[in-house]
């Protein structure tokens, strides 16, 4: 393993993301204020305890989850999809580095900006709500596995964009609707009968409902088969990626 070469990618990203370090910290912790007064205070002042947990409370397992989904395909989509764009892609192909190497490099890089920031949302929560976390090491890495995972996600769709439009399709029109869907903000016992079972083909509840239950216990579906979906969505990302540049998809003329 050429760790030089992982570290200098990793260090590269990096860099750029603390070169706007404002932006990146301001941007999410207004969008959080901004839910809380809108769903905390709102809607929670409607709906005072989901399965005993104040609302304001309940609602911050599903705010972290939609910015670590966002901010991980964001980073990682841009951060390969740049080279690709200017042309530096062919020099990561040429160098001394194999492929896993170059992805932990990007994808490691994007996992870790999105964790920077969930972190600055809990600090902020706190501001807020009164938020126990139940089983911190489980909520830690149902964090990483998350921000590990949908980093690859972004690494594929940076490989696959044709343009800078095309890096915001899958987050805006599937990534953040399945967020919505995926009770961030309601327990999935709230939705009329055939909707809990529809809800549950929706992958992004398994990564909620595992997260939500690091903090207070409860969740919509059992915290094994939580951890189990999103390691067999890992191993399906990696797998892509090997696919990809095994064949040379969309990055070797």
């Amino acid at each position: 393993m050429n760790w030089p070469a992982v570290w200098s990618i990793y260090t590269h990203e990096m860099g750029r993301f603390f070169r706007t370090i404002g932006q990146s910290i301001l941007s999410p912790v207004l969008s959080t204020v901004l839910y809380f007064v809108v769903f905390g205070a709102a809607i929670g002042g409607r709906i005072e305890t989901v399965n005993g947990i104040p609302y304001g409370a309940f609602i911050v397992p599903g705010l972290v989850m939609l910015t670590v989904l966002q901010q991980s395909i964001s980073n990682a989509s841009f951060g390969i999809y740049f080279p690709k764009f200017v042309g530096t892609m062919y020099e990561f192909l040429t160098a001394p580095i194999s492929f896993i190497e170059i992805v932990i490099g990007f994808v490691g890089a994007a996992a870790s900006k999105a964790i920077f920031v969930a972190i600055i949302i809990l600090i902020t929560a706190n501001f807020f709500v009164d938020l126990p976390i139940a089983h911190p090491v489980w909520a830690a890495l149902f964090l990483l596995l998350t921000a590990v995972s949908f980093a690859l996600v972004g690494f594929i769709i940076g490989i696959w964009a044709g343009n800078f439009e095309q890096l915001q399709i899958v987050p805006l029109l599937i990534v953040t609707p399945l967020v919505f869907l995926g009770g961030a903000f309601y327990s999935a016992d709230m939705l009329p009968g055939i909707w809990q079972t529809v809800v549950k083909f929706n992958p992004v509840l398994y990564l909620i409902s595992g997260f939500r239950w690091a903090f207070f216990e409860i969740s919509d579906v059992p915290v094994g088969v939580s951890l189990a979906a999103i390691t067999v969505f890992l191993a399906l990302c990696i797998g892509v990626i090997g696919w990809i540049f095994r064949t040379g998809w969309k990055i070797k003329p």
